[in-house]
């Protein structure tokens, strides 16, 4: 058995963290944005680029995900802040998130913000269940950076949103990720073999 706590463990892991990124998805008209701190590349391979995010089935974007098999991926510049409070305080189930965020549909009829540091556009090209989240394996088809001035500074990271987000916004995040552990805590162990629909027929 691990010699230190849960919450000790929690910490350390914490230092596996990607940057936080903005993921946007589509379907059948319906346009979403939410933010996650779980993204990492994925290959080694210049040609081959590939990255990876973990999405927590309770996102709505999560089954516009898993239903179309595309998204973007944003990275942020660290003074974004508004920007992750407006997709990741709130779901897209009750609003419509990108309503007042400048966007385009990409090269995947998928949304691509206006203003990031960069963006990758990504097919789904596998799939691994959690539990409580899914692992999409996303093949990089298109990639660019926002607006001229955006792809400038530095790229935000959990740890630096967590230090310097707004005082009045903590004991909302407080009780946001006290409630998606909660979620995950009830499912994590409930993993399931999945196919992703790419691979069927594969040798």
């Amino acid at each position: 058995m691990p010699s230190l706590q849960p919450d000790q463990i929690y910490q350390l892991l914490r230092n596996l963290t990607s940057p936080v990124v903005a993921i946007t998805a589509e379907r059948g008209g319906k346009r979403n944005g939410m933010i996650a701190d779980s993204a990492v590349r994925a290959s080694i391979v210049p040609a081959i680029p590939r990255l990876s995010v973990y999405i927590h089935k309770f996102n709505y974007s999560h089954d516009l995900i898993f239903e179309t098999g595309r998204f973007v991926l944003h990275l942020l510049r660290d003074d974004q802040f508004e920007l992750i409070h407006r997709l990741g305080f709130a779901s897209g189930r009750t609003r419509d998130k990108l309503a007042d965020v400048p966007h385009r549909l990409g090269t995947l009829g998928v949304p691509v913000l206006d203003d990031c540091y960069a963006h990758f556009e990504c097919r789904v090209a596998n799939v691994m269940d959690t539990g409580s989240s899914t692992c999409f394996l996303g093949d990089v088809l298109d990639v660019g950076h926002g607006a001229a001035q955006s792809a400038t500074g530095s790229v935000m990271t959990a740890a630096h949103f967590r230090a310097n987000m707004p005082p009045e916004w903590r004991a909302e995040y407080e009780a946001l990720l006290r409630a998606a552990q909660a979620y995950a805590a009830e499912r994590s162990r409930d993993i399931r073999p999945t196919v992703w629909r790419g691979l069927h027929g594969r040798e």
